[in-house]
């Protein structure tokens, strides 16, 4: 009983202390005098008990009124590691239309390709687009499309936490399927972080109905994270990323008459391959972290200006550390029965190829910023880089053979055929000279001073001459290249592929004349290219035994490229075309003109829908269409196949509501007007017409 008694008091002094603190008032509250303590204040003295509900009811309504902050894309700030080499700089995030039906990287208006068929298999540039690098090269690119590299990462100021899920499919099957989530959030107002996952399930046209047919199964993943210090001297740069790509190599269709005529195939997906057990498996891990510090004054624009401010330093050094394991894989199960591949080595129905890379970076850098007093008139700015990069690599190639086994049976296992093991030194510098905010000259050099690329080089200038809104801006370019043969043209070992060739570096003489003018929406560009010691891929006259070749005379190509936007009211109507002259096309295999044009009209429609609807054609002209080696991953200058060209219309319906962007798009609406279909690639039909969708959902909180 005492127990009781005395819990019960316990209970009755709390009651009675919560009716004390109910009568203080909080010392911070708005027109409090500080001077008078707030224990001797009693508001029930001073207020009637009419007033006092009322007061209550108030307070009430205020502590449960819900943030009234509408959290919108003002909130969150982009940027890249581009961006950051000179300077802080963030920009406002872009949720516009622009381009956004054209979700494929294969149907890029400015950047087509061509390919096995649909998003996921092996493609190539249809234009003529050299590598600007140097140094070590696998010379496996045909799946670089669908990856993700450290530097295309966007970092993010994010003042409130933002979600980007994006859906890409075809109506009703999933013959085209991509998924795609990003999401990131300030930890700190100086730390973010977030994350990235996309997958493709893409199925392709033709042989669904087989066990791999042509299935795509791509997974992409990456997680990122951007700090400053307070003071933004120092800046961290990071991420984790993981690629896996599976695309089918099913040597094609058998029937290679499938569009002569509109009813040459009962059933597209019970289509036979001749290869329905074969497929390339892409794998990389890569871990990337760059560091900066600012050393001395550091200057800034638009101060004040929250999540604006773009911070100009004077000094800055740079540590760059880079991890990556690689795989290329290239599995094949079952005969090859309709002579896919022109031999093989290990085994006839079975092929377990892999090249296995590890690359190790370490890069230091050292920039140096001379500036005028006034920032808002930028005269006599001095630029200098200089860095120095080291690069090891460790390479192991293998192929499934038969082995004796521990208990004396034949049996397949890996073997190891090759591995090595190098390094490269290579010295970079990079000059910038601001004469006025109107000519500025920069300057790139990059060339390899020790290792196995020893010579390598990459001179790069640049001359912006800007004149006013209406003037525009001219871009003087010009560069010189030379860079090793990739390790397929030189050292390869595989089932059905052996090379060993020694081959000179591939020289690149680039000139180039750029005209930009954003009032007038125009952007001119010319481009002269001297390639010397061109390295490419071909086979006998008829054959399919891809064999990598080396070209010595020099090849000649002129590239003019226009895009012009006309706008009247709400009809817009966008073009780029693409003029390409060579003297070799036959080793040069890409179309001399390309075009692309979209026509639509803008519209808002039931006052809540900002929406654009309308059509895009596409057209290149005729050229010597290239062939595609299996197992290699190669494009390579075959058969003199060429294919009848036709326009390629989209009808679209994209729109934005609230924070939602949606498209809905008939593509190769023509289909059956002129043909009933189309070739890029020897052997390869590209898609049927199709209904596509998109949805792209963001949330700011």
């Amino acid at each position: 009983m005492a127990n009781k008694l005395k819990y019960l008091l316990i209970l009755l002094i709390c009651a009675s202390v919560q009716g004390v603190f109910a009568q203080i008032r909080n010392p911070g509250y708005p027109g409090q005098n500080s001077r008078e303590p707030v224990y001797s204040r009693d508001t029930s003295k001073n207020v009637r008990r009419g007033e006092s509900q009322n007061i209550d009811s108030i307070r009430k309504r205020e502590e449960n009124k819900k943030d009234s902050i509408v959290f919108t894309s003002k909130f969150i700030k982009v940027t890249s590691e581009r961006l950051l080499a000179d300077s802080i700089q963030l920009f406002p995030l872009d949720t516009g239309l622009v381009n956004f039906e054209n979700y494929s990287p294969l149907n890029q208006p400015r950047n087509p390709k061509i390919s096995l068929g649909y998003p996921g298999v092996s493609q190539r540039d249809l234009l003529f687009n050299p590598r600007k690098t140097i140094g070590f090269d696998e010379g496996l690119h045909a799946l670089d499309a669908y990856m993700i590299n450290p530097q295309d990462i966007n970092y993010f100021n994010a003042r409130a936490p933002y979600t980007l899920l994006s859906l890409f499919s075809s109506l009703g099957g999933s013959k085209e399927q991509l998924f795609k989530t990003l999401h990131t959030q300030n930890i700190k107002p100086n730390w973010n972080v977030g994350f990235m996952l996309n997958f493709n399930g893409s199925r392709g046209y033709y042989s669904t109905n087989g066990i791999l047919g042509q299935n795509v199964s791509d997974f992409t993943a990456g997680v990122f994270t951007w700090y400053h210090s307070v003071n933004k001297r120092y800046n961290l740069l990071a991420n984790v990323l993981f690629n896996n790509l599976k695309a089918p190599e099913t040597g094609s269709i058998l029937k290679d008459t499938i569009f002569k005529s509109r009813f040459s195939s009962f059933d597209k997906t019970g289509e036979p391959v001749r290869l329905p057990g074969s497929f390339t498996n892409w794998k990389s891990t890569g871990l990337y972290v760059k560091q900066f510090y600012y050393i001395g004054h550091i200057d800034s624009l638009n101060k004040g200006k929250a999540g604006n401010n773009n911070v100009l330093p004077t000094q800055r050094v740079a540590y760059t550390f880079y991890y990556n394991q690689r795989k290329y894989n290239y599995l094949q199960n079952g005969l090859d029965n309709y002579r896919v591949f022109p031999d093989y080595y290990f085994s006839a129905g079975r092929s377990r190829d892999s090249l296995n890379v590890l690359h190790l970076q370490n890069e230091f850098s050292y920039s140096f910023y001379l500036r005028g007093k006034s920032l808002k008139m930028v005269k006599n700015e001095l630029k200098l880089d200089l860095g120095l990069i080291h690069d090891f690599y460790k390479t192991s190639q293998f192929v499934s053979d038969t082995l004796i086994n521990e208990f004396g049976q034949k049996a397949m296992r890996p073997s190891k055929v090759q591995g090595e093991t190098f390094q490269n030194i290579t010295l970079k510098a990079r000059l910038g000279y601001k004469f006025s905010d109107r000519i500025i000259l920069d300057a790139d050099i990059r060339q390899i001073v020790q290792g196995r690329n020893f010579g390598d080089l990459l001179y790069d200038a640049k001359l912006t001459l800007a004149g006013g809104k209406k003037a525009g801006k001219i871009i003087l370019g010009a560069y010189l290249q030379s860079s090793s043969p990739g390790l397929v043209y030189t050292n390869w070992v595989s089932n059905h592929y052996i090379f060993n060739n020694s081959f000179s570096n591939q020289k690149t003489t680039n000139l180039s004349f750029n005209y930009i003018n954003d009032l007038l929406q125009v952007d001119l560009k010319a481009e002269y290219f001297l390639i010397t010691d061109y390295l490419y891929f071909a086979a006998q006259p008829g054959g399919i035994d891809a064999t990598p070749k080396q070209y010595n005379p020099s090849i000649n190509l002129l590239k003019v490229s226009l895009g012009k936007n006309l706008q009247w009211r709400k009809l817009h109507f966008d073009n780029y075309v693409v003029y390409q002259k060579t003297d070799n096309a036959n080793l040069l295999r890409t179309p001399e003109v390309y075009t692309y044009s979209s026509l639509y009209y803008g519209a808002t429609l039931f006052d809540v829908l900002n929406s654009q609807f309308g059509f895009s054609v596409r057209y290149n002209t005729a050229y010597l269409a290239p062939s595609y080696a299996v197992g290699l991953g190669q494009f390579y200058n075959g058969p003199d196949v060429t294919f009848t060209s036709y326009p390629i219309a989209t009808v679209f319906f994209k729109a934005t509501l609230q924070r939602t962007n949606l498209f809905i798009q008939y593509d190769y609406v023509n289909q059956g007007l002129f043909s009933n279909g189309f070739y890029t690639v020897n052997r390869y039909p590209q898609m049927d017409k199709m209904i596509k969708f998109g949805v792209a959902w963001t949330f700011y909180n």
